[in-house]
C-alpha cells in the first residue's frame, strides 16, 4: 500500500492590534502560501507573496470554500485574524467545516484589556455579544462579579450598560486596544448607556462583593471565585438545609421542595430568574449559585435585609427590588424564568404577561391550584404539577427514630408553548 500523502493544514495566525511584529512563524508560512485569507486591514499589514491568491473577508462562505479547495489540492493556505483566533474567533468556524488547522495566536483582546487595566483575570468569565442575542452577556454581567464581554456594533458598552442599570457594577470600556489611541474608561452603567463608543471595544464588568467572613474563603480578592470556576456548579451543592439561611418563622422554601423548584427553573449562566415573594431568598440564591442572574422581589423591608445577608453569606449577587407584586414587576427586565413563592394566584397574570419561558409556583392551599392552572393554560402554557410531601428523620427518646411529616406543597410548572 502506497503511503498516504500528508495533509497540509491551514495556518491561522493571530495579529496584534497595535501592529507589533507578528509571530516568527508567519514569515515562513507566508513565503510558501498559495492562498491568504483575512480582513482587508490584515492583508494590507503583511507581505502577501506576489503569486498568492488573497481573499478579503466579508461573507465567510466563499473563503471557507476556497480554503477547502486549497487543502484538497495541497496548496498551503494562511488565515490572518485578530489576537487569539481561538477565543470566540475564526478557529471555531474553520473547525466546523472540517479543515485541518495549525494555530499561532497573538495576545487576545481580552488579555490586553485586563493587562491595560492592571487586573488579574484568572477567575473571570469571558462571553461574547457578537452575532447573538446580547441578553445572555448582560445576564452574565448581572450574575457574576468579573466578566469580560467581546462586543459588536449594536451590542456594545452602551447597550450592555443600559441592561445593567440597577445593578451595582463598575464598567471598564477598553477602546483602540494596543494602538496609540488606546483608552480605558471606568464608568457606571448609566454613563456607559449615554456614551458612543469606538468599535471594536471590550467591556469589563466588575462587582465589589460585600461578603461576610464565612464567604471570603470561596472568593478571592477582586470578587472572583478562588477555585477559578466563575459559573461552575457550587462545590457545596444546592437544595441546602434550611439552617444554611437566615429566615423568620420558618418562612422558607423547604429543601425538598427547593430541589424540584430549582430544577424546574433551569438556572444557568446567561439566564435571568425572577424570585417573586422571595422571603429568605433561598430559591433565588441557589439559582445564582448555578450561574443565573437573579432579581428578588420582596415587599417586606425586613425580609429584604435578610435576603441581602443570605446572598452575601453564599457569595452571590442577587438584586433586590423592594415592593409589592404585581406592581413591583412593571419595570423589571425580561425574565427567562419566574418563581412565584409569594403572592400566588394574584401575581400570575402579571407574570405570564411578560412571557417567560417557564413559570414555577408553590401553593399550600389546594383551592388555589385550579385557578393557577387556568391562568397558565389561558396564557398558552402547558402545565405540570405534583404534590410534595416529605417525612424527615427525627430522634425519639431512648434512641429510636421516627418520621416527622412536613406540610405538603403543590409545585406547578408552566412552560410556554
Amino acid at each position: 500500500m502506497a503511503p498516504m500523502t500528508p495533509v497540509t493544514p491551514v495556518t491561522v495566525v493571530g495579529l496584534d492590534a497595535a501592529g507589533a511584529p507578528p509571530h516568527p512563524a508567519l514569515a515562513p508560512v507566508l513565503a510558501t502560501a498559495g492562498l491568504v485569507v483575512g480582513a482587508a486591514r490584515h492583508l494590507a499589514g503583511v507581505p502577501v507573496p506576489a503569486g498568492a491568491d488573497s481573499i478579503a473577508l466579508g461573507p465567510l462562505a466563499p473563503a471557507l470554500r476556497r480554503l477547502a479547495e486549497a487543502v484538497d489540492a495541497g496548496v498551503p493556505a494562511v488565515v490572518l485574524a485578530s489576537g487569539d483566533p481561538g477565543l470566540f474567533g475564526i478557529v471555531r468556524r474553520l473547525r466546523a467545516v472540517g479543515l485541518p488547522l495549525r494555530v499561532v495566536p497573538a495576545v487576545s483582546s481580552v488579555a490586553a484589556a485586563f493587562a491595560s487595566a492592571g487586573l488579574p483575570w484568572d477567575g473571570a468569565a469571558v462571553v461574547t455579544a457578537h452575532g447573538r442575542d446580547p441578553r445572555a452577556a448582560v445576564n452574565a454581567c448581572r450574575a457574576l462579579p468579573l466578566v469580560a464581554v467581546l462586543t459588536a456594533p449594536g451590542a456594545g458598552a452602551a447597550e450592555l450598560g443600559a441592561g445593567l442599570i440597577g445593578w451595582s457594577r463598575r464598567l471598564l470600556v477598553a477602546e483602540h486596544l494596543g494602538t496609540a489611541a488606546e483608552r480605558i474608561r471606568a464608568v457606571t452603567p448609566e454613563q456607559a448607556a449615554a456614551e458612543t463608543w469606538a468599535d471594536p471595544h471590550v467591556l469589563l464588568s466588575l462587582a465589589d462583593a460585600a461578603l461576610t467572613d464565612s464567604a471570603r474563603d470561596r472568593v478571592a480578592p477582586g470578587g472572583m471565585r478562588a477555585d477559578n470556576q466563575p459559573a461552575a456548579a457550587p462545590a457545596g451543592g444546592w437544595a441546602l438545609p434550611e439552617d444554611r439561611y437566615a429566615h423568620r418563622d420558618s418562612m422558607i422554601t423547604k429543601s425538598e421542595v427547593r430541589a424540584l423548584v430549582v430544577a424546574r427553573l433551569r438556572p444557568r449562566l446567561g439566564r435571568l430568574i425572577w424570585d417573586v415573594g422571595a422571603g429568605s431568598g433561598s430559591v433565588g440564591i441557589e439559582c445564582a449559585l448555578l450561574g443565573a442572574a437573579v432579581l428578588a422581589v420582596e415587599q417586606d423591608p425586613g425580609a429584604g435585609a435578610t435576603i441581602r445577608a443570605n446572598a452575601a453569606a453564599h457569595a452571590v449577587h442577587v438584586r433586590l427590588v423592594t415592593g409589592r407584586a404585581p406592581a413591583a414587576l412593571a419595570d423589571l427586565p425580561e425574565p427567562d424564568a419566574v418563581f412565584v413563592g409569594g403572592g400566588g394566584v394574584d401575581v400570575l397574570p402579571a407574570v405570564v404577561d411578560r412571557r417567560p419561558e417557564r413559570v414555577v409556583l408553590t401553593l399550600a392551599a389546594l383551592d388555589r391550584v385550579a385557578p393557577a392552572v387556568g391562568i397558565l393554560r389561558a396564557a398558552g402554557y402547558t402545565v405540570e404539577g405534583s404534590q410534595l410531601s416529605a417525612a424527615r428523620l427525627a430522634d425519639l427518646p431512648g434512641g429510636s427514630i421516627r418520621l416527622a411529616a412536613t406540610n405538603p406543597v403543590v409545585v406547578l410548572t408552566g412552560e410556554r408553548q
